[in-house]
């Protein structure tokens, strides 16, 4: 199965649509494996960044991000987020995963040229207790520039950064 997340609970078709931020791309319906959904327990707008270790991080870059923890994955978001986060309520739809094309294996995303119709939506409340579930280590920060910079800055080749044009300015 493959997932698309939205606080709107009762979509029952996902027309293609272009990103905002990418627009030399096609109109598609994004979706998300099980392994990284959840990268996408979070409000919509919430800035955040994910980070994994991988073979290609220097030695120094592993302790510096992943020095003080056992976790495979750090999520960071901004500590003014953490009231939405516990607030929130998301609705999970299900996709068949025929009609999608892989698009970034490590990112987990897939997308589809066509209209497509969830075969199931389930309601997701306490998105914090599922992060901790999923063995996800959170940090709450009071502003993601500084990492966004360390990141960018060093040998990390798995990481994301969503909604970053939503983050507290430096």
């Amino acid at each position: 199965m493959l997932y698309h997340f939205s606080e709107e609970p009762n979509i029952t078709r996902f027309i293609p649509r272009e990103k905002q931020n990418r627009g030399d791309f096609p109109a598609v319906v994004w979706a998300i494996d099980e392994e990284n959904e959840f990268t996408y327990y979070f409000p919509r707008d919430c800035p955040r960044i994910v980070i994994r270790p991988s073979s290609c991080l220097s030695e120094e870059d592993r302790r510096l991000f992943f020095g003080l923890t056992t976790a495979d994955c750090i999520v960071a978001i901004e500590s003014r987020w953490y009231r939405a986060m516990k607030e929130t309520t998301l609705y999970r739809y299900s996709f068949d995963e025929a009609g999608f094309e892989l698009f970034d294996k490590t990112a987990g995303y897939y997308i589809s040229r066509e209209t497509t119709f969830p075969v199931e939506v389930e309601r997701i409340d306490g998105l914090l207790d599922r992060l901790v579930g999923k063995g996800v280590e959170l940090r709450l920060m009071p502003n993601l520039h500084p990492l966004r910079t360390a990141i960018l800055q060093s040998s990390l080749d798995r990481f994301g950064i969503h909604r970053f044009r939503n983050a507290a300015p430096l």
